[in-house]
């Protein structure tokens, strides 16, 4: 028999970076608390404190900074049930290093990185979850950089369109150029190439 606890969804969006059983998913969970993002807002701000992790349930948010002309270049697209960078690498002191924006209509699970530490260090399970996270944010940077050096934006563009989806017909078309490392000029080019199956 399938008991209550195996058909959360919530638990099982977490257990796809880590199987937690139920006593250590109710502990982590007595720490959440629910958030909505209207589309626009920018949730986390760069030079403003920010003690808290994050996992999206619906919507698309982007990570960005501003160059020194002032133009919003993006890091990072995050989508339904991801996790956002882990706490540690995106502040410094409890201020944060980057910008988070909602894409689109944004409802999060939030809770603090203080009492989530607290959870890793006294739960072997919640510790290893938090790990896993944390690699996972590595391997995620560095296939990003992997991208940049060894693909021509054409199919930087085909492996954003892999991983993403749908995200391309909901958001203004510069903030995916700047995550492509291309102007947007050149973006409407190769959404022309690729139509014409070129």
């Amino acid at each position: 028999m399938t008991t209550k606890s195996e058909n959360d969804p919530l638990k099982e969006n977490f257990n796809q970076f880590f199987h937690l059983s139920d006593k250590s998913f109710s502990n982590l969970k007595s720490i959440f608390r629910y958030s909505h993002r209207e589309k626009g807002e920018v949730f986390i701000r760069v030079g403003y404190r920010n003690e808290s992790e994050y996992m999206i349930l619906n919507g698309f948010c982007r990570s960005f900074l501003l160059n020194p002309e002032g133009e919003e270049i993006t890091l990072s697209f995050f989508k339904q049930n991801s996790v956002l960078s882990p706490h540690i690498t995106r502040t410094k002191e409890l201020i944060s290093l980057l910008n988070y924006q909602a894409l689109t209509d944004v409802d999060l699970v939030e809770f603090s990185a203080a009492e989530f530490l607290n959870l890793m260090i006294e739960n072997l399970e919640i510790r290893n979850f938090g790990n896993t996270i944390l690699v996972n944010e590595l391997i995620r940077k560095t296939e990003k950089e992997i991208s940049f050096a060894s693909l021509t934006a054409k199919d930087r563009l085909i492996q954003f369109r892999s991983e993403y989806g749908i995200l391309e017909n909901l958001i203004a078309h510069p903030v995916i150029a700047s995550y492509l490392g291309i102007t947007n000029v050149s973006f409407s080019r190769l959404r022309g190439e690729l139509s014409k199956g070129e």
